[in-house]
């Protein structure tokens, strides 16, 4: 698999937390070389307020981020998808459409900081948390010699990277 950039598509059920802050992420430390987008089988609608506040407390660009459905990216005139990958486990559990040209997918189960209940400091961590498992994923998916790899030994390093945590 050679290229000169990719498309990945971060899903979730909700597309308000998680999935959204992926998205940011990799557009910003995958400059040019990866292409993000996110959507959610049920989403939300919206983003989560506490999402966008921390990404833009860390900088990244949160224009342009809303909450979408995934048959947005089955479409025929939609972007090709190099990767898919789920970031939650109720997401990875449903039955995704077909998406155009069998891109490669992966697991990289995150806690919803959205549905944590409890005070702002503990709400507050679990977002955090999520950010910081999911910013530590990007950097490694970044770094991944891609085009070095047979699509058995990447479905293998994809799946890795979703058992690391922060």
């Amino acid at each position: 698999m050679s290229k000169s950039s990719y498309n990945v598509l971060f899903i979730c059920t909700g597309n308000s937390a998680r999935s959204i802050m992926a998205e940011a992420i990799l557009n910003q430390q995958g400059a040019g070389r990866f292409r993000a987008y996110s959507a959610g089988s049920h989403p939300a609608g919206q983003v989560h307020p506490r999402a966008i506040d921390l990404l833009a407390r860390n900088r990244f660009k949160t224009e342009g981020l809303r909450s979408k459905n995934w048959s947005e990216f089955a479409a025929a005139d939609a972007p090709h998808m190099d990767f898919v990958l789920t970031v939650c486990d109720k997401a990875a559990g449903e039955i995704c459409p077909v998406w155009p040209g069998q891109p490669m997918s992966a697991h990289w189960g995150v806690e919803d900081p959205a549905s944590v209940k409890g005070g702002e400091e503990v709400i507050q961590r679990a977002f955090n948390d999520a950010f910081m498992v999911l910013s530590r994923r990007v950097a490694l998916l970044t770094v991944l010699p891609i085009e070095k790899l047979d699509r058995l030994a990447l479905k293998k390093e994809l799946a890795g990277i979703g058992q690391v945590r922060a």
